[in-house]
């Protein structure tokens, strides 16, 4: 199965809370409320540079993500 890079979530306990999840590695999640970010698995020591280098790119393109989804949407309606 080919899965995305990037996927929408939300919640009904956090009403206020949109998240993007990247599923390839380093598996993250950021609230686009706060932009606030939590992997979903541990970085090996020896990834944690190469993978603080990757971070603000990835951050970009998940808004990047949101945004093209959100046009997407809107032209649906």
């Amino acid at each position: 199965m080919e899965r995305p890079k990037f996927v929408l979530a939300d919640n009904s306990d956090f009403p206020d809370d949109l998240f993007v999840i990247h599923l390839d590695y380093p598996r993250f999640l950021i609230n686009l409320k706060d932009d606030e970010v939590e992997f979903l698995e541990e970085i090996d020591q020896e990834d944690e540079e190469e993978v603080a280098q990757m971070m603000d790119q990835l951050i970009d393109e998940a808004g990047a993500f949101y945004d093209r989804e959100m046009e997407r949407l809107d032209e649906e309606e």
